[in-house]
């Protein structure tokens, strides 16, 4: 059994893809992560675990009655339609310069997402 199957973490390798999705997507957007690098590295963990559980990197911050059927509508799945079509982020992932949380950041370290990892477990 790996680590992120003992600890119900996601895998390295999603939590890697997201990370660069994360940030290529940001800078693309002219959106910055949240002040608070934590709320950021738990959002992208996430992502990275719904995309090792689905297949598709579907919102975590959202309660979903059927996660596979939310999927295959692909209305929430990162970036969801709210966050394309307005900006708008649900999870505070993706904050446009005028929010308040918003920080300077379009970068994660892969060290910052291990820290807040480390606490979840």
């Amino acid at each position: 059994m790996s680590t992120s199957e003992a600890t119900n973490l996601s895998s390295e390798k999603n939590l890697e893809a997201m990370k660069n999705f994360a940030e290529t997507y940001a800078k693309r957007t002219g959106t910055y992560f949240c002040v608070d690098p934590s709320v950021t590295a738990v959002v992208i963990e996430g992502l990275a675990k719904h995309k090792d559980e689905l297949g598709a990197p579907l919102c975590p911050c959202r309660h979903y009655e059927d996660k596979e059927a939310e999927v295959k509508a692909a209305y929430w799945n990162c970036p969801c339609i709210p966050m394309r079509e307005r900006k708008d982020c649900h999870c505070m992932l993706f904050l446009t310069p005028e929010n308040e949380f918003a920080g300077e950041q379009q970068d994660i370290s892969m060290d910052e997402l291990q820290t807040v990892r480390d606490s979840m477990a």
